[in-house]
């Protein structure tokens, strides 16, 4: 088992690059430098290793108490998420940055916190700008310069830039082509939806542009098959989404294989699922014996396991380093109340759920395989951000990041070799919630800047329609709440009055890495504060003189 040594506490740390075989094996022996706009690269001997196919898969609102090999106590079984974990690392104290969905898509390919830019809260709907900026270094666009072929299939939910014809939000053209969508962001191809599966406008997105145009309007239907009212195309049937996006998938990897080209490829797979509307399909409804959201992610499960045979049938496994992991925690509206029969917790005995700074709303699962490199089997308690796959993608190809990119990025490709490494490679992380509320995390002890959830568990004043909490008058609260995770992991007991000593570090860590434009080193970036009411506990942690 793989295991890491006690978090050691300093400011913007990282670990320093690896010399690990793994890391010989992957990275060129011969290097010759070239400059790309906007990164440093460094390309490989022909006599070199090739590098990797990397396919990463993002499933939708996925608990970490939902596979089988994360939970033991768990209702349903996920076979090919077990055989992926048994077969790989499993990394159990990993995190999205957010606990909602937009914001954790950001981080994921960017490297940079969301909230360093415009979305302070919340996620987008369908019909809202790109959130990406131009020119923002990318996963998919860092990989491309590297002789990457790059691909996306699934749900975008950053934003795209319709051809208006009017003020409201459906007043979109919808035969004209949109800008910075994947395309403008190093993907050379796309095809998904634009935001989640119960969000408008209901139409396939090929490249950059709808499939075709929606004619139709569907009215809105309420939980667990929950959608919102909007337009929808003729060809767009909603309990046929996640098996077509898996299917694009495959035939990608099929496409690939054939190809021939020399060219590894980055493979982002954003499912739709277990996302609500919850439509299993007629092979998986029922199959648990538990609740729609339980059959639900057994039909996950089993197209994981539909792209993992694709690589075994091509012969690409041995080749190919896969990351499945999810957005953020289980959602309530996925039906929390009609779980509770079976005993199962998406939480994985974990507080919170989806939108919360508490452990339930971020903590993910995160499995990595990559036959040959990482030790099948294997566990790690490393703290990992999904942030961080920007700068492990840049160690892979040897890539240094510009200052102005990965501003919070940390690569994890130590992890991955034989051997742990001596020091942790993550320090410290940043936890953000659906109102825009922060926390952070470092060892043992977690911070959180509020008095409440964050989100929509309680306490909090506006609970969510799918839980049955009350309303909670916040002022009557500590203003923070401080939880050691080793003594409880459940957040039960804060600690905040007893450790006022740890309050006042972490708080000046949180401001010093909120005030820098950065979580990691190099250059301070700009930051702008007006308007930003979730900041106001800075005023509690002065910076040193």
């Amino acid at each position: 088992m793989i295991t890491t040594t006690r978090f050691v506490p300093r400011h913007f740390h990282t670990s320093p690059v690896s010399t690990t075989p793994h890391l010989v094996a992957a990275v060129c022996l011969a290097l010759i430098a070239f400059w790309i706009p906007g990164v440093a690269v460094l390309a490989a001997d022909q006599a070199s290793p090739p590098r990797p196919n990397i396919i990463c898969i993002l499933a939708d609102d996925l608990g970490s108490g939902d596979l089988s090999c994360l939970n033991p106590k768990s209702a349903w079984q996920t076979p090919h998420l077990d055989r992926l974990a048994s077969e790989g690392l499993v990394c159990t104290d990993a995190h999205s940055t957010s606990g909602v969905c937009t914001p954790s898509r950001y981080a994921l390919l960017t490297g940079r916190y969301s909230w360093r830019g415009p979305l302070k809260k919340g996620v987008l709907d369908g019909y809202e700008p790109p959130l990406i900026e131009p020119g923002r270094l990318t996963v998919a666009e860092l990989l491309r310069q590297h002789g990457y072929t790059t691909a996306v299939f699934g749900k975008w939910h950053l934003g795209v830039g319709w051809d208006r014809s009017g003020p409201q939000p459906e007043d979109i053209d919808f035969t004209r082509p949109f800008h910075g969508g994947p395309l403008a962001h190093g993907f050379e191809r796309f095809f998904g939806i634009a935001a989640s599966l119960d969000m408008p406008p209901y139409v396939w997105l090929a490249q950059d542009r709808a499939a075709s145009v929606p004619t139709g309007h569907v009215q809105s239907s309420r939980a667990p098959r929950l959608w919102r009212a909007g337009p929808i195309s003729d060809d767009f049937k909603m309990e046929e989404v996640q098996t077509r996006l898996v299917d694009e998938a495959a035939a990608y990897v099929e496409q690939r294989a054939q190809a021939r080209d020399g060219r590894p490829f980055f493979l982002y797979l954003p499912l739709a699922a277990p996302h609500t509307p919850l439509l299993p399909t007629a092979a998986f409804e029922g199959s648990t014996r538990t609740t729609l959201y339980g059959d639900f992610v057994a039909q996950v499960d089993a197209d994981i396991g539909r792209l993992l045979d694709a690589l075994d049938r091509t012969g690409l496994a041995d080749d190919t380093l896969v990351i499945v992991t999810a957005d953020n925690g289980f959602a309530p509206a996925a039906g929390l109340a009609e779980l509770e029969p079976f005993h199962h917790d998406p939480s994985g005995g974990r507080r919170g759920y989806k939108s919360d700074l508490y452990e339930g709303g971020h903590r993910v699962p995160f499995i990595v395989r990559w036959p040959g490199h990482v030790p099948a089997g294997s566990r790690t308690s490393a703290l990992v951000s999904q942030a961080d796959l920007l700068a492990t993608c840049a160690e892979l190809v040897g890539a240094t990041l510009p200052e102005d990119a990965g501003e919070d990025s940390i690569s994890f490709l130590p992890l991955l070799g034989p051997e742990a490494p001596a020091a942790p490679v993550r320090d410290s992380i940043i936890h953000h919630s659906s109102e825009g509320r922060f926390a952070i995390r470092q060892g043992r002890w977690k911070l959180l800047a509020w008095p409440g959830s964050g989100g929509w568990s309680s306490p909090t004043s506006h609970p969510s329609n799918w839980l049955d909490v009350p309303a909670v008058d916040l002022s009557t609260l500590p203003p923070f709440q401080l939880y050691d995770l080793e003594a409880d992991p459940a957040e039960l007991t804060n600690l905040a009055a007893e450790h006022p000593d740890v309050v006042a570090r972490l708080g000046r860590l949180l401001r010093a890495q909120v005030d820098a434009g950065r979580s990691t080193p190099g250059n301070p970036q700009p930051v702008e504060f007006s308007g930003w009411p979730q900041v106001k506990w800075r005023t509690d942690f002065p910076s040193p003189p």
